[in-house]
């Protein structure tokens, strides 16, 4: 009975077959695993809604996801080097030299990794956030939604449909559009001859009217409300008003209140600003 367990065992296509049997159940597993252990090990903070924790723990789950696989994979072909009677220490130490070679000559590489690794320790982006990526060979920025994050690259999307590959190396400022929240910033023309109070009034209204409305209130944290007089212009008073809304929603909230705005100030008799030509005859 031993001698043919040990004689199944000593068959070189059976161990393999277990090393590639054990590998595949590790990677079929491990996403659930390491899921788990993130959910478990990473808490929410208080200052995080829960979008925001579900996209923070989406992205260290792939990531890790991605690292495992990657390890469990090397681990199983060392194996099955080792199944031939390869020397895999001796492997092992040739890979350890010419990585250090391979390192020397691949700084921007070893940069973009270093890079990825902060993006996920600090919590910069995460995947499904709005960001504008800018610096270095970048130039003057490359915005979309965050599709993918490595320790290499982040893939955007953005609003045309394209998908831009950006090194994280090469990012030196990031800016997030949805991190815990969005504002919503609009400036408007007025009349010179208008009541300003009026339209403080009247902006106020339009802002609370769309927060009380079940369409819109719930993506919406503050109402927009008027904020001061912005500056003058050769034909217009410019009007700054500012409101709170949940990450990514301020394009849609701010399309929904200039459309609202504007049948508002037809209504009070309020007239936009528009350039005007004023042409003096001589007598």
């Amino acid at each position: 009975m031993g001698t043919a367990f040990s004689l199944f065992f000593d068959n070189i296509f059976i161990r393999i077959a277990i090393i590639l049997l054990v590998a595949f159940l590790f990677h079929y597993f491990s996403g659930m695993v390491i899921g788990y252990l993130t959910k478990f090990f990473i808490q929410r903070e208080k200052s995080q809604t829960i979008a925001d924790a579900k996209k923070r723990e989406d992205t260290l789950v792939g990531l890790i996801n991605t690292v495992a696989k990657i390890i469990i994979w090397l681990v199983a072909a060392l194996a099955i080097l080792d199944v031939f009677e390869f020397n895999v220490a001796s492997v092992v130490a040739g890979a350890g030299v010419v990585g250090i070679i391979f390192g020397l000559g691949a700084q921007t590489t070893i940069r973009d990794y270093l890079a990825g690794v902060f993006i996920l320790l600090e919590n910069q982006y995460r995947v499904g956030d709005i960001i504008t990526l800018s610096g270095g060979s970048i130039g003057l920025g490359t915005s979309g939604v965050v599709e993918e994050i490595t320790l290499r690259i982040t893939k955007l999307r953005d609003l045309d449909g394209a998908l831009n590959v950006v090194r994280n190396g090469e990012a030196t400022v990031i800016t997030n559009l949805t991190f815990e929240y969005s504002s919503v910033v609009i400036d408007v023309g007025i009349d010179y001859k208008s009541d300003i109070d009026n339209v403080e009034k009247v902006m106020n209204k339009v802002g609370k009217d769309m927060f009380k409305d079940q369409d819109f209130a719930s993506n919406i944290k503050e109402p927009i409300s008027f904020l001061r007089v912005n500056g003058f212009t050769d034909s217009a008073v410019v009007v700054k008003v500012i409101g709170k809304v949940k990450p990514s929603k301020q394009w849609e909230i701010a399309g929904e209140y200039r459309r609202r705005l504007l049948k508002a100030f037809n209504e009070a008799g309020i007239e936009m600003a528009f350039p005007q030509v004023i042409v003096h005859q001589k007598k």
